[in-house]
């Protein structure tokens, strides 16, 4: 081979690998706005993402920069019946959690009815035959337990950071300091989960993670509740959150790290972490 192909050669496939980069940015940006769309289009569009982003992290991590801009409601889920009629799945509108659930069964599906299924199956606990059934005391409640016993949401935490830069907490969710439940469900579970308080989250820990994973921000003060979790993200390419956020009132994607410590000051009392995995078939 010529001296000078040895240089060119790996050029040219650097310049073909950026231009593929930025054609799938520029694709999803070119894309209608999830929060438009009917559910015809999503079906239309949704298989495009599968052809586009075949690994599922490239997938979920382009689906989750399709949502930004979404408009901000809290608990916009429901059973589409009483006591919570809002819909089982959609895109107009998000909140931290939804924005999770929306993203893991959208990117599992060809249709808008197929993520209706998949949703189905990441957001409620299976029924004494094996089956997940829309069913608001059989939902998936709390952040905690869901990353604890989903297996669509795993607990990495531990494996992020240092034995010694952990902190425990032994808890009863659901069961507030008075014994009494915090949502009516007729459910509590004690538990011990690991979190990283805030003098312990550096670039060091993001550096650990993987290209995406999902962030879990704690609250001492909800723990007499019987919660530890207070809001949820997806952390993408260590170092920025996606997230549904109520006090930007949209989906928006920023800097974890100035997100975290606002004006130097942490905004919570730390953080658990979380992988995400497909369903199996």
């Amino acid at each position: 081979m010529d001296s000078r192909l040895r240089y060119i050669a790996p050029l040219f496939a650097l310049l073909i690998f950026v231009k593929g980069c930025t054609s799938n940015s520029e694709w999803i940006n070119d894309l209608p706005k999830p929060w438009k769309i009917s559910e015809e289009e999503f079906t239309r569009i949704i298989p495009m993402f599968h052809k586009k982003f075949p690994a599922f992290h490239d997938r979920l991590k382009a689906f989750s920069s399709w949502q930004i801009g979404t408009p901000y409601k809290i608990f916009c889920l429901g059973e589409e019946i009483d006591p919570d009629p809002d819909p089982i799945f959609r895109l107009d509108v998000s909140d931290c959690t939804v924005h999770i659930l929306t993203n893991l069964a959208s990117i599992q599906s060809q249709s808008w009815e197929e993520s209706k299924s998949k949703i189905i199956k990441i957001h409620y606990k299976e029924n004494e035959k094996g089956i997940a059934v829309p069913n608001y005391k059989d939902r998936w409640h709390f952040t905690t337990d869901r990353i604890q016993k989903n297996p669509s949401t795993r607990d990495i935490t531990r494996s992020v950071a240092a034995a010694k830069d952990l902190e425990k907490i032994d808890i009863t969710l659901n069961e507030k300091n008075d014994g009494e439940e915090f949502l009516d469900l007729g459910w509590k579970r004690k538990t011990t989960a690991y979190f990283i308080p805030s003098d312990k989250i550096s670039m060091k820990v993001m550096s650990n993670l993987p290209e995406v994973a999902g962030v879990a921000f704690v609250k001492r003060s909800y723990f007499k509740m019987g919660l530890i979790v207070a809001h949820e993200g997806i952390i993408v390419d260590q170092k920025d959150i996606i997230h549904a956020s109520q006090e930007f009132e949209k989906t928006v994607q920023m800097n974890f790290m100035e997100y975290y410590f606002e004006n130097e000051s942490p905004r919570f009392d730390g953080i658990m972490l979380f992988s995400f995995h497909p369903l199996e078939d």
